[in-house]
């Protein structure tokens, strides 16, 4: 495959209108990546990663996925190959990813990290390979992050995590980017799971007093997300995936289904759709009283392929796009919150496209004057952080909301080496304002537009989180 600078200025601009929007008003904004999986502790002992294999292709499951559909052995994804042959192998499959988002964003990331023009592929993965490792010999983690201009990452991060590398990090004062937690709630759900109990002794650890009550539960979580709060974190995150509801329930039915429980006794599915109804309630309270902002991500479906996630493990790359309804639980969730005045600050993000609209009319049922924008439809998350599902994200929040309000992008990412991402949202959403205004569908004002640009790319991030706080 022979091309001569693929990745350039007009790259994804199919007009000199949507050049000047992206070069003269998006390109040059601070990023703000306000969810992300990154390591807080890679960041904080900041050395040089070394080997573009492990910034690359190590948990990826977005790569693992186009590698096991080119028929690559597991031995050369998650296996105990050699760096260079997982990485050759990476460059065998990236010729049959073409029209794949991983084809572009592949070839983004060789150009603005180590200035790589050419295609990878098996003829030039040699020379790519060691270009990248001379410029990651001496690259940190913070030095990555601060080269793309990012501004602020926020992390995904467990209740019970002592976030110490967090700490590091604001203690040390010299890294470009703040490094921010956030509250991911997952586990705090799995009353259904044999686990649970295992995690309650842990949140017990972490706040140093034994939990027999759910009275002495909700302290300990109320605990933690004043600590979380007191370092930095302003966003709270749920991402399980399956069916969910909200059902009515009684505290004091709460207290007693917490405390069988504990007694070892099997739950009714009625008792754990309680428990969780009780659960999202209280704690959508408490990040109102924060001022938090709550994420909701909404619609996979998880560890389908079984035989490779007993020999991986979690987080093996074989979760897929789901079909649960969703409107339902958003409406009593919200509106349970709405109606006593303590509904936070909402992003929620869909995995199924086919439930765009569903998710954009929801968010649009709840927003006030508090802020701008205060219920935001995320924006194209996982299977759908693509040209396509971007440009449809975009299009169906224009028309069933104000995309003028929305925050923007975000990478979901656990690389370094992810930030291009954001560069590939704002080339997509210049082109569509200027296919708008090269049809008539808006005015000819470049200014006006470029403003909107610079509002969805960075400035409304900056309003609505307040991480200057």
């Amino acid at each position: 495959m022979n091309t001569t600078h693929f990745i350039n200025d007009k790259f994804l601009l199919q007009s000199k209108v949507a050049e000047t929007l992206y070069h003269q008003y998006a390109k040059d904004l601070p990023i703000i990546d306000y969810h992300n999986h990154l390591s807080a502790k890679e960041i904080a002992e900041n050395k040089p990663i070394r080997n573009i294999t492990k910034a690359w292709l190590d948990g990826d499951h977005y790569k693992w996925r186009g590698m096991r559909a080119n028929g690559i052995d597991e031995k050369y994804i998650t296996g105990s190959t050699t760096l260079e042959e997982r990485f050759n192998k990476w460059a065998e499959t990236v010729p049959y990813t073409l029209r794949n988002p991983l084809f572009h964003w592949t070839h983004l990331e060789l150009k603005r990290y180590f200035d790589v023009d050419d295609i990878l592929q098996p003829s030039t993965a040699k020379a790519i390979y060691e270009k990248a490792n001379a410029v990651l010999e001496n690259k940190t983690p913070a030095q990555l992050l601060e080269d793309m201009k990012v501004e602020v990452v926020c992390t995904t991060d467990d209740p019970t995590d002592d976030l110490k590398y967090h700490k590091q990090i604001a203690e040390y004062g010299a890294f470009y980017t703040k490094v921010l937690p956030t509250f991911r709630a997952d586990e705090l759900f799995f009353i259904n799971k044999e686990k649970f109990i295992n995690y309650v002794q842990k949140l017990a650890n972490s706040v140093s007093f034994e939990i027999n009550t759910l009275h002495d539960f909700l302290k300990a979580i109320d605990q933690r997300i004043e600590f979380f709060h007191e370092q930095g974190c302003r966003l709270s995150d749920f991402g399980v995936g399956e069916a969910l509801s909200i059902i009515d329930f009684k505290e004091e039915d709460i207290t007693k289904i917490f405390a069988n429980k504990l007694k070892g006794e099997t739950l009714t599915t009625n008792d754990i759709n309680k428990y969780r109804s009780f659960l999202f309630v209280y704690l959508g309270k408490k990040y109102h009283e924060y001022d938090w902002v709550q994420q909701y991500h909404l619609g996979p479906i998880r560890n389908n392929n079984s035989s490779l996630l007993n020999q991986v493990g979690l987080d093996a790359g074989v979760d897929s796009i789901g079909d649960f309804p969703m409107a339902e639980f958003m409406s009593k969730l919200f509106d349970k919150l709405n109606s006593t005045n303590q509904l936070a600050k909402t992003i929620s993000y869909n995995l199924n496209p086919s439930q765009n609209e569903v998710f954009a009319t929801m968010m649009g049922n709840f927003q006030n004057s508090d802020i701008p924008g205060k219920m935001q439809w995320g924006s194209g998350w996982w299977f759908l952080d693509q040209k396509d599902g971007m440009e449809k994200q975009i299009n169906c929040l224009s028309n069933m909301g104000l995309l003028s309000r929305f925050v923007g992008m975000l990478t979901d990412s656990r690389s370094f080496l992810s930030f291009p991402r954001h560069e590939y949202f704002r080339r997509i959403l210049c082109n569509v304002f200027a296919e708008d205004i090269k049809q008539g569908l808006v005015p000819n004002d470049i200014e006006f537009i470029g403003k909107m640009v610079q509002d969805i790319c960075y400035y409304n991030a900056v309003n609505y989180f307040k991480f200057e706080n």
